[in-house]
């Protein structure tokens, strides 16, 4: 019996690289799992009772509400949230930004959990219970140059986790923040700026910076969500918890 039998989780970014692990790992631990994406391709190759599939765009108010609404009409709760959804940034000096990406960047990574999180709230205080999980960046506490846009989309994420956190604390609702170090995902090599042909953030100089020497596995990820989502967790709220290897330290 796992420690998420039958709790209620939505995951966005559920068709991204690390988002399909977390979704395996909480099915794998009991869960009912409502995987939300705009492209859900990926999530067909899981052969799972408990998984639900809906296809959601992260960038329409409307298109949140109707999901989450979805949601508690066939299952009357939510108990948890891992907004695992994101985009990177090419890495460039800020004097080639132009604004429109700086408000992609923003809408995907902080508007969006802002969005998500709104409509988890209005539906677990009605059980006042609930555990949110948020995914930041290692690059809050330890920025690279040339990624202030993403940087900023993400240190926006941890504050307004924390702030949340106190604010739903009287309903038994928890909020933190994982902070993962560079992880072998496809995004990873998004962040790489081009010169001359070469690719200057490349995989051996992330590995490098990590002091125990390997890029954070999805499955380093999912394990530490996964808990996060347990009644073992149920003190933890407010918390920034990094998973990077010590690339914060």
């Amino acid at each position: 019996m796992g420690q998420l039998e039958e709790k209620i989780i939505a995951v966005t970014g559920a068709g991204g690289g690390m988002g399909k692990v977390v979704v395996e790992h909480l099915l794998e631990e009991g869960a009912v799992v409502i995987g939300l994406d705009i492209n859900t391709d990926s999530l067909s190759s899981i052969d799972h009772h408990n998984l639900r599939v809906k296809q959601i765009n992260l960038l329409e108010e409307s298109s949140i509400k109707e999901v989450f609404e979805e949601i508690d009409d066939e299952f009357n709760r939510l108990d948890g949230l891992v907004n695992a959804a994101g985009i990177a940034q090419a890495a460039k000096p800020i004097t080639e930004v132009e604004p429109s990406e700086w408000h992609k960047i923003m809408d995907i990574n902080a508007t969006a959990v802002f969005l998500t999180n709104r409509e988890a709230v209005r539906h677990m205080k009605k059980t006042e219970n609930g555990s949110i999980i948020n995914i930041g960046s290692v690059s809050v506490t330890r920025p690279r140059p040339g990624l202030q846009s993403y940087v900023a989309s993400k240190g926006a994420v941890e504050a307004f986790s924390k702030a949340l956190a106190l604010e739903t604390a009287p309903f038994n609702i928890r909020v933190n923040v994982l902070h993962p170090g560079p992880a072998d995902t496809q995004m990873l090599s998004q962040f790489s700026s081009q010169k001359e042909g070469e690719v200057e953030l490349n995989k051996d100089i992330f590995s490098e910076s990590v002091p125990l020497g390997r890029l954070i596995k999805p499955n380093d990820i999912s394990a530490t969500v996964s808990h996060l989502l347990t009644d073992g967790a149920q003190i933890i709220t407010g918390a920034v918890i990094h998973v990077d290897g010590g690339r914060s330290v």
